[in-house]
């Protein structure tokens, strides 16, 4: 493996990233909700699954999706479920006045676990990790660097999502989010059922 297959690897994480789906969205619902720290829990709580992912994509768990189609029905229905639910609570809450963002550890740790069970539900992503692995990575690589892709996929979420509440944490952003809660939160919701749905009927 070389550094260039890392880099080009990276890009294509960043495009994917970048691009609207249930974890971009909730961590912007987070962020805006309910803080800097939150926002940043939640990001690492979505990379950490992300990253295992990788390496269970590196590690061949496609082809046991392959072989064993009612294990990937299962997980991607209970994924789907999840997100549904999440769709339901934004809905219901849309109108509930936001209280001061609370930052303590064990707000702190829900909001990691969110962000980890929204990956755990998308098994998708596995295959399209084990697609991009195949395509840029040589073949017969060592555990070394496998273990070194994992690292790198999680550095490369953890500092974007970091970056991404930040930016987001600003007084004027949260005020905005404050003054537009139920359209946003509604918007967030149907949003999220509708990939819910989707995930759920898919094949």
């Amino acid at each position: 493996m070389e550094w260039s297959h890392l880099i080009a690897f990276n890009l294509v994480l960043l495009a994917s990233m970048a691009s609207p789906g249930p974890a971009l969205l909730l961590a912007l619902k987070t962020t805006l909700a309910s803080g800097r720290l939150a926002g940043i829990a939640t990001g690492m709580g979505l990379g950490t699954m992300a990253a295992i992912w990788t390496g269970m994509g590196l590690l061949g768990l496609d082809v046991v999706f392959a072989l064993f189609p009612w294990a990937y029905m299962i997980l991607k229905t209970g994924g789907a479920l999840y997100l549904l639910y999440i769709a339901w609570g934004m809905w219901r809450d849309a109108r509930r006045p936001v209280a001061a963002p609370a930052q303590d550890a064990p707000r702190l740790r829900r909001a990691f676990g969110t962000g980890f069970l929204v990956n755990v539900g998308n098994p998708k992503s596995v295959l399209f990790a084990a697609s991009v692995l195949v395509v840029i990575f040589p073949p017969d690589m060592s555990l070394a660097a496998k273990g070194l892709i994992v690292l790198n996929h999680l550095a490369v979420e953890w500092v974007v999502y970091t970056l991404f509440a930040f930016a987001l944490s600003s007084g004027p952003a949260r005020a905005g989010y404050l003054r537009m809660k139920p359209a946003i939160d509604r918007v967030a919701a149907v949003v999220l059922g509708a990939l819910g749905l989707r995930l759920l009927f898919s094949r």
